[in-house]
């Protein structure tokens, strides 16, 4: 039941550079009721992203597929899903999904992105801003990891494993993501989880 459709259609987006914070929470307004359109602010550029069906499908299973797994495990989790964070004048973003762990927070410690479009690792300079520990990026298939290096010049290093949930098995999480059937996802994922224990 692997994934043997066409790669999933991008989104629309639109950039605008030199808009002022002032600005863009004026714009940030204006949506506020528009469903399937996101903003973002960063370094004085507005960016304006029309979530896809492919988008939302792949960002709902991977949040299904953890939600089971912190069912399965007992993980205290507070799902914050798409909630808006901001650090005032610099940054504003909406991950995909996002959650905290063991107590309710007000950044995420880990934030998920599903690209189809572009952005890739520039997404992480806004992360880094905000201090989310880590962040996932799905982009053409693959999952990576980044965990928050404040050491670092590098900000963000790519790791295998999360550090938060460091026993959840990666290679079958990605595998299952790629499935056509959600239910079999889910199923799937859930019969490797428990013959694993």
């Amino acid at each position: 039941m692997l994934q043997t459709k066409p790669k999933p259609q991008p989104e629309i987006r639109i950039e605008q550079p030199l808009i002022t914070w002032e600005q863009f929470k004026l714009i940030q307004r204006g949506f506020a009721d528009a469903r399937g359109i996101r903003l973002a602010y960063y370094d004085g550029i507005l960016e304006i992203v029309s979530t896809s069906v492919d988008h939302e499908l792949i960002k709902t299973i991977i949040g299904a597929l953890l939600e089971m797994y912190f069912l399965e495990m007992e993980i205290e989790f507070f799902p914050m899903g798409q909630a808006t964070q901001e650090k005032v004048e610099q940054v504003s973003l909406q991950p995909d999904e996002s959650y905290s762990f063991g107590s309710p927070k007000k950044i995420p410690d880990l934030a998920i992105e599903v690209i189809l479009t572009s952005g890739n690792t520039e997404k992480l300079k806004k992360y880094y801003l905000l201090g989310v520990p880590e962040v996932w990026l799905w982009e053409d298939g693959v999952l990576d990891i980044y965990h928050l290096d404040t050491q670092s010049d590098r900000q963000y290093c790519k790791s295998s494993t999360s550090k938060f949930l460091p026993n959840l098995d990666m290679a079958t999480l990605q595998r299952c993501i790629l499935f056509t059937s959600p239910l079999e996802a889910l199923k799937t994922f859930r019969q490797a989880f428990r013959q694993s224990l």
